[in-house]
């Protein structure tokens, strides 16, 4: 089985890309549009976009490899869900030539609440007191907060920090924001943080260290998620209804970022209709934010369907759901042979 760790909507992209020699062509301008051919919605990348990823000669490799273990898998695994991903699922499934599984979101099959709570590295020394996080969240309103965070790869320098936190700030709304101890290493940007959090005492809390995503997306106060557009993110945040401002960094992201501002229209993006190198600044973050958070008709269609998405998700690995009957069908399908009271114990354990 070969596992696809980006949506199937980057996936698919990439498999197109790859047959048909897109980006390539020596005729194409690093900022100029290419559409992406054989796919079942218009989707179109530039080459600064497409370069954003990995290039080292190591990492070429790896994905060449990737490809070969891709063409001589019995199948592929996806961390999505039908209601979310259907088509390009189906589309994928034909290219690929073979079956495909969508068995996520792979962190709602875990039912300790406890365990997904204080999942990641909660034993790290930077780890925060979640407690005292949500019992900040606690005391405001419901659907209120925007919840700031860029994933474990992404580092902010000090000028992006200090024009996040004034965009923040400009806002008007209240926020936590996940901050990285490395990102704060100088005396200058600790100074700066510590300025900030005494000018929104009561609105905003910056967070230093590690924290649980999931608990801070499942609480109630949050409203929406300003977010680098990593899957594991979009769908953690998808799942609990909570809509995004996205702001894509390299690979999977920028086509990440399409899918669910154009396609699933649950997101807004940072830098507008400004191409993916342009600098984010203040302006930026404030105006998405407040476009996100706020009220109209817009803003509530795209709540109303990130809600939507979240009730798909939960049913969909519930028992008789798409990816509940998925996994079913996967494990049924390696089974060889075996006695009849063998496959009902097998159906029992599935």
């Amino acid at each position: 089985l070969f596992f696809h760790v980006a949506s199937c909507f980057y996936s698919l992209c990439k498999l197109k890309a790859a047959t048909h020699g897109l980006l390539l062509h020596d005729g194409n301008k690093d900022d100029a549009y290419v559409e992406v051919p054989g796919m079942p919605v218009r989707v179109e990348v530039t080459k600064d976009s497409w370069s954003s990823s990995y290039t080292t000669p190591e990492w070429e490799a790896f994905v060449e490899d990737a490809r070969d273990g891709m063409r001589t898998a019995d199948g592929a695994v996806l961390n999505t869900f039908l209601g979310l991903e259907g088509q390009f699922v189906k589309c994928f499934e034909a290219a690929l030539g073979k079956p495909v599984w969508a068995l996520g979101p792979f962190f709602l099959n875990n039912r300790d609440e406890d365990a997904v709570a204080t999942r990641g590295d909660k034993d790290k020394p930077s780890a925060v007191d979640q407690d005292a996080v949500t019992a900040w969240l606690d005391a405001m309103d419901e659907s209120a907060v925007t919840y700031v965070s860029f994933g474990s790869l992404v580092r902010m320098p000090p000028e992006q920090l200090y024009e996040v936190g004034h965009g923040l700030v400009d806002s008007g709304k209240p926020f936590v924001w996940v901050v990285k101890e490395s990102e704060t290493a100088s005396p200058e940007a600790r100074e700066w943080l510590q300025a900030l959090e005494a000018r929104t005492a009561g609105r905003g809390l910056v967070v230093r260290g590690w924290v649980s995503q999931l608990a801070i997306l499942s609480h109630r106060a949050i409203g929406g998620f300003v977010t680098h557009c990593g899957w594991n993110s979009l769908l953690e945040s998808v799942a609990h209804g909570v809509p995004v401002v996205t702001w894509p960094h390299f690979g999977d992201q920028f086509l990440n970022e399409q899918l669910v501002v154009e396609v699933l229209g649950v997101g807004v993006p940072v830098r507008g209709a400004a191409g993916p190198v342009v600098p984010v600044v203040r302006e930026h973050i404030e105006r998405a934010v407040s476009e996100l958070m706020g009220g109209g008709a817009v803003a509530q269609e795209r709540r109303r369907k990130c809600k939507e998405f979240g009730e798909r998700a939960h049913t969909a690995v519930a028992k008789g759901g798409s990816s509940h009957e998925n996994l079913t069908q996967l494990v049924h399908s390696f089974v060889r042979s075996g006695s009849t009271e063998q496959q009902t114990t097998q159906d029992r354990n599935c």
